[in-house]
Order: C-alpha cells, then structure tokens, then sequence
C-alpha cells in the first residue's frame, strides 16, 4: 500500500484529501504545517507528498527542495494561479501541480499517475543506456552524465529526455508529451511541457532540443 503525506494547514480540506485518499486505497500521514511535514519524511518512507504552497512555520516553496532531495515526487496545492509561482515550484522540482479548488477525481488521477511514473525507478530497463551527441542516459541509475558529468534532473525532466532520446527525429506534440510523460489527457494547457523543455535546455546546455512551431519539439542527434 502506498504511503501518502498530505502537508496542508487548513483542516476541512485536510481531512477531505484524506478520506478520497484512504476510499482509494492509499495509506495517509497528515502534516498541518512546513516544519511537521518535513519531520515525518525523515521518520519514515512515503511514496508521494501532497504539499500546500501556503503553509505556517516552512511554506511548500522552503519545503520542496528537501522533498525532492529525499527523492519523494511532489504534487502542489496552490490557490494561487499566477503563472510565475507554477513556474517557481518547477524550478523548485516539483513534479506536478494542481490548482484550488480541484475535484477530487482529478486530484486521485494525477496521484495515481505520478505513482506509476515514480515506479520506474525501482524496474529494471530493456535498454540500458541512452544517448546523443555529448549526452548518455543511464536508465537503471536513472541519472543524465554530459561528458561524463553528472547532470541533476528531476524525475519528470529525466521522463521527458528519455522520451525525446528514444524519438530522436520525431516530431512529438505537447499534447503527446503531456500524455505520455505525465499520464494525463489534454485539458487546454501544455505550458507545464514548454516549462520543463526549457528547464532541460538549460540544465544540458544544449540546442539540440528543437521547437517545431505550431507542433511541439523534436530531438536532433
């Protein structure tokens, strides 16, 4: 049963996550604020955190980078819709977000789907290694080397890579990438694609990662 931490400081809402999660069949740990959250995920394994931007004591923008140097993937709760604090808690390495107020199907979708994702990590790989020009993908290490150098992506960045590596010359759309990568159908809004190809642009150095207008991108060896 997979374990699920819920950082959230209002209670009705609190409660109503842990009940869909619980209906689920999930296993539920319950943090009210930053610096409580953060002590439970160092006393024991969770498989995913379900984390509030807006907390008391450390906000889930402090909080996430010590959740994802714990290497536990992270789905944001934010009321706010601004664009610069998306972008703010990607580059932070969140792995997904949703805004206030969401249903509670689709909170349980994007949970199932970044679980499924996250499991990865722990199956072996037909293909070992992946690569072009400078850049090699160890698939069972799950880690990027650049001329030999260790380069840190998230979860999703090394997903999103690998995808593009294994198509190289293929032109893939948003909505493909949003599909396969983040395991949910197209609603109107592929910019969380656009955010990460250009994380990966900056993080490998490289133009080889191709716009294609209109489309989506492409991946030149």
């Amino acid at each position: 049963m997979e374990k699920i931490l819920v950082i959230e400081d209002e209670e009705p809402i609190r409660e109503l996550i842990k009940l869909n999660l619980i209906l689920a069949g999930y296993e539920v740990l319950e943090a009210k604020d930053g610096i409580e959250g953060l002590n439970m995920m160092k006393q024991q394994p969770v498989n995913l955190v379900l984390l509030d931007v807006m907390l008391p004591k450390m906000d889930g923008f402090e909080l996430l980078p010590h959740i994802t140097a714990l290497e536990i993937p992270v789905i944001l709760l934010t009321a706010m819709d601004a664009l610069t604090d998306k972008v703010k808690g990607f580059n932070l390495g969140a792995d997904d977000y949703i805004t206030k107020p969401f249903e509670s199907m689709e909170l349980l979708a994007r949970v199932k789907a970044l679980l499924r994702r996250s499991e990865v990590k722990n199956k072996p790989q037909t293909e070992k290694m992946l690569s072009f020009h400078e850049i090699t993908l160890l698939l069972d290490q799950h880690k990027v080397l650049k001329n030999d150098v260790e380069i840190e992506l998230t979860f999703k960045e090394f997903e999103l890579l690998r995808l593009l590596v294994e198509n190289k010359n293929i032109v893939l759309s948003r909505e493909k990438l949003l599909e396969l990568v983040w395991d949910y159908e197209y609603e109107g809004n592929t910019r969380t694609v656009d955010i990460h190809i250009q994380r990966l642009r900056n993080k490998l150095e490289t133009d080889r990662i191709k716009t294609v207008y209109k489309v989506g991108y492409r991946l030149e060896d």
